[in-house]
């Protein structure tokens, strides 16, 4: 299978259990796990080369001038990683449907998981760092949507928050990085970047480049002094909690820290920063897990020891830690993900994973018991199982490592994490599995059902059979190695096996595991220890940190941005009026080179229309709703300008906009007094028209003679005239504009409309939720409602217009590309047609007939767009470029088919998406500030068969 369609299902598959949410939990799941065995299956055809040793490539031009391509790559490292992001995502898939209760939204969850899980398969495939960079940026937020899941919880939304805004600093460290290593190279691509090790090291700025990359690393993969978001992020639910931090987002960091291992290694700098920030993770993760009560917190802590151990043997910078580091990405795969989904059912059946609560659950629990006890003992390092292959290597790469000039350092710190990673794998199994069974437990706990045991017990399988048979990994760790080395190195000729001898790597296994022992045995006065000691809590210091940007920032803004509508005007001004003082005295503004246009009387009434309703709304704007007015005719003055001047495209957009905002302001008036209150003293009021004056005739003064003088250059509007119809396929050149030549600067706009409606709805919705609740259904209108709040003639006169309107739209939509129209205008003419359904039949009598949510089609307008745009990969040519034929049905005579048609769809779908979801979050806010609305507008509504409830408008009256 192609290396696109592996990146591009999870993304399209994305969309399918939000869809399919209706039709119940199993169909989510199914869909979802069908969508990555897919992906999976696809992987695995690409094995046989990976096997051969042959690296599989695609590319499609994207942004080549910027040096931005769509290119992938897939080589052992690479299928490596896949491998385990799809495999184990495909096992959190059935522990999930089974972990869920019925209360959690599974459309939405499986939607955030398939987009991570895309998302981190495009970092391990990328072969251009700076698309690896974008899903970089992309794990990020799909993981904060997963890790703050559960939104009611504080503590989830903390830790989302946490976990997004520390690597999503880091990543921007990374961004620099990675330009500043193109820069050293010459390109962006990896296949490229990993052929010039020396020309990089080198480089004067191979120190900048190292240090910021591996500031990204560090943040994403919870490195030390940025461990502290992985523990905090395990509010989440436990799948997430098992795929993110065992297998995956935890793993970015590891793995381009062993993608650019090739290039970036072997200097003394990457052995120093990148060895002691591994050794001190590992340790401090150890040492503080042991004294954790709460199962994940654990587990999380000792995923940062374990993580630490990864990136240590990293940093030593010899080919035998880089073969060490794989096999253990492996096996810490296997028995983390194991132990966090043994975690998630303990809490899932007893209803807690305090392990102070726990105990005796060998005896309840025996499926748990067997599964969490042997994933835990290989993660203690305990033979015959993988942990203790892994282990003994790195205490073997460990012993041969100096740092620092000191050759027993390393060696020394190694025992100590691995003794206290013991001590906490000891404590699992015996504080939670082992004592009497309690009678206090807050739910009787048993063994879950297959759905939730079978995935980690099949990890736990592998767990047992890389131990017991290591010769069957060998192979495989061997392969990705050397994609890993590259030709910086060779693969060791060394053996993974149980019995090494009598060697130090053993005696030192030995003492870590009886230490290990001796610290569970003594835990009671070492837990009183650890309660009673000082320490710092990373938290309160991130909390600190937080705070004093915040407040620094403020400090900063406030004197220029204050909130204050006039200080952001009269800085505006000021700016102005200094650019033209500047332009006259310095005589920068020439004199008039053309001739100004002549003015008829249809402009001068015009002109004179928009002064007078301009100066009248400094008179009358304290009455909003004349000031509403008044903004309407100003508005619909400048849709006749566009007109006069022969711009009918604006022409129809400020018209249709202006008619879409009178809408969103006459709402936002349900929430303001009848009158504006008068704020503001009379020599202040004569301060700011002085200003806006000032403002305003130097506003006038440049217009006039930048429009009236010949341009040095010729405008771009040449090129655009010359080649619209040529090129695009189209005679409306402003169509063309946005759809075709600045196609991409339009599909931008509309993934930020979507936001911005979006977040309109989530900021109104949290007022429905939040204290302003009470307000709002406590509030008095300044005026009386009418009392026929949906009168017959309207309920009428929309329902006939309605499909008229509709018509008007789709016509507007299919001659946009060669009359005046398009996807926005259409898009908002529709918008106003329901608009005026709410208006005239009510908020539940429409919202009851919507069939489709306004997220999900702004989510298929963007969908749709994107989709046209890559369609043009698969001809050959560069994302959005559009192209056109004729065709001939008869009767009809021959017409133009252009896939720019698909893209202003896109368009059209957002627009309408966003415009509604917007103006519909405000009319439920409305709605609520003013009595219950009746649900039947209408005597008789044909629509419903069941009549009008006793009370309600249209129920019949008995007994006059």
């Amino acid at each position: 299978m192609s290396l696109f369609f592996i990146v591009a299902l999870p993304f399209f598959g994305a969309l399918l259990p939000g869809l399919m949410n209706s039709a119940g939990r199993s169909a989510c799941s199914g869909v979802t796990f069908v969508v990555s065995l897919a992906a999976f299956l696809g992987l695995l055809t690409n094995l046989p080369y990976v096997l051969a040793g042959e690296v599989v490539t695609a590319q499609v031009d994207w942004m080549p001038a910027l040096g931005l391509n769509f290119t992938l790559m897939l080589d052992g490292l690479g299928f490596f990683f896949a491998l385990l992001i799809l495999g184990i995502g495909l096992l959190i898939i059935i522990y999930a449907r089974g972990y869920l209760s019925r209360d959690d939204n599974m459309g939405e969850f499986f939607t955030y998981l398939l987009l991570f899980q895309g998302a981190m398969v495009g970092i391990v495939l990328s072969d251009n760092i700076l698309l690896l960079l974008i899903f970089w940026e992309l794990t990020s937020l799909s993981s904060f949507l997963l890790i703050g899941y559960w939104k009611h919880l504080p503590e989830g939304r903390q830790g989302a928050r946490m976990a997004l805004t520390v690597t999503g600093m880091g990543g921007l460290a990374m961004i620099a990085g990675m330009l500043i290593l193109g820069q050293i190279v010459g390109s962006y691509d990896l296949s490229v970047i990993l052929q010039n090790r020396d020309l990089i090291q080198a480089d004067p700025l191979y120190v900048s480049a190292l240090l910021l990359i591996l500031l990204g690393c560090f943040t994403k993969s919870a490195q030390f002094p940025f461990h502290f978001w992985l523990p905090h992020a395990m509010a989440a639910p436990t799948p997430v909690s098992a795929y993110l931090h065992s297998a995956t987002m935890v793993k970015a960091g590891i793995f381009l820290m062993a993608r650019m291992w090739p290039v970036l290694s072997g200097t003394p700098e990457w052995v120093m920063i990148v060895t002691s920030a591994g050794l001190i993770t590992m340790v401090l993760g150890a040492v503080i897990a042991i004294f954790k009560h709460d199962l994940k917190a654990l587990l999380a802590f000792s995923t940062v020891s374990h993580l630490g151990l990864i990136t240590m043997l990293l940093g030593t910078g010899t080919a035998f830690g880089a073969m060490a580091a794989v096999f253990h990405i492996l096996n810490h795969a296997t028995f983390k993900a194991a132990l966090f989904m043994s975690a998630g059912i303990i809490d899932h059946e007893a209803h807690t994973r305090d392990i102070r609560r726990l105990g005796g659950l060998r005896k309840l629990m025996p499926v748990t018991f067997v599964i969490a006890t042997l994933a835990a003992l290989s993660m203690a390092g305990i033979p015959p199982l993988n942990g203790f292959l892994s282990k003994e290597m790195m205490l073997e790469e460990a012993n041969h490592t100096v740092l620092f000039g000191i050759d027993w350092l390393v060696p020394a710190l190694a025992v100590v994490g691995a003794l206290f990673s013991a001590a906490y794998c000891f404590r699992l199994i015996f504080h939670v599995f082992f004592g009497p069974v309690r009678d206090d437990y807050p739910h009787k706990p048993h063994d879950p059902g297959k759905a939730m045991w079978l995935p980690p017990a099949i990890l736990v399988v592998l767990v047992v059979l890389i131990g017991a048979a290591p010769f069957l990994a060998e192979p495989f760790v061997k392969l990705v190695t050397s994609s890993l080395l590259g030709s910086a190195g060779e693969v060791p000729d060394a053996h993974i096996k149980i019995w090494h001898g009598l060697v130090p790597a053993l005696y030192m296994s030995i003492a870590a595991v009886v230490g290990g022992l001796l610290v569970i045995a003594a835990f009671k006065p070492l837990s009183r220890a650890w309660d009673a000691a000082p320490r710092p809590e990373a938290k309160v210091m991130f909390d600190a940190v937080v705070a004093a940007a915040a407040g620094l920032a403020q400090r900063l803004i406030q004197p220029s941005h204050d909130g204050s509508f006039t200080r952001s005007a009269a800085i505006g001004s000021a700016a102005i009026i200094v650019a033209g003082l500047h332009a006259w005295s310095t005589g920068t503004v020439e004199a008039a080179t053309r001739a100004m246009q002549p003015a008829g009387p249809v402009a001068i009434a015009g002109w004179a229309m928009l002064v007078a309703a301009t100066v009248a709304l400094l008179f009358v704007h304290r009455n909003r709703f004349m000031a509403l007015i008044l903004i309407g005719i100003v508005g619909l003055m400048v849709s006749v300008g566009f007109v006069f001047f022969s711009a009918p495209d604006l022409a129809m957009t400020q018209f249709t906009v202006e008619v879409v905002t009178i809408i969103l302001m006459l709402l936002a008036l349900n929430f303001l007094p009848k009158r504006t209150p008068v704020e503001s003293t009379t020599l202040r009021r004569v301060r700011d028209g002085v200003v806006a004056v000032a403002g305003g005739l130097a506003t006038f003064g440049l217009s006039y003679h930048f429009l009236l003088r010949d341009t040095v250059a010729a405008p771009i509007s040449e090129f655009h005239l010359a080649n619209s119809y040529k090129g695009g396929g189209g005679t409306n050149v402003v169509n063309v504009i946005l759809v075709d030549f600045r196609g991409f600067d339009t599909f931008g706009e509309i993934i930020v409309l979507g936001i911005a409606a979006l977040l309109i709805y989530a900021l109104t919705e949290a007022l429905l939720d939040g204290p302003v609740r009470a307000r709002l259904l406590n509030r008095t209108p300044d005026q009386p409602l009418a009392g026929d709040r949906h009168p017959m003639m309207m309920v009428v006169l929309t329902r006939v217009i309605m499909p008229i309107v509709l018509m008007v739209g789709f016509y507007i939509f299919l001659r946009g590309h060669n009359e005046p129209g398009g996807g926005f205008i259409a898009g908002l003419i529709v918008s106003i047609a329901v608009v005026m359904q709410y208006m005239a039949s009510g908020f539940s009598w429409t919202s009851a007939r919507l069939r489709y949510p306004y997220h999900g089609v702004i989510g298929a307008g963007v969908l749709v767009a994107g989709m046209t745009g890559i369609g043009s990969w698969f001809v050959g040519k560069p994302f959005l470029t559009s192209d056109y034929t004729y065709v001939r049905i008869p009767p009809f005579h021959e017409f133009e088919l252009a896939t720019a048609m698909f893209f202003d769809l896109g368009v059209f779908l957002a627009v309408v998406g966003a415009v509604m979801l917007s103006l519909e979050s405000f009319s439920r806010l409305a709605r609520r500030a003013h009595m219950p609305e009746s649900d039947y507008p209408m005597d008789i509504d044909p629509s419903r068969h069941d009549p009008p409830p006793d009370g309600a408008p249209g129920a019949a009256k008995e007994g006059v």
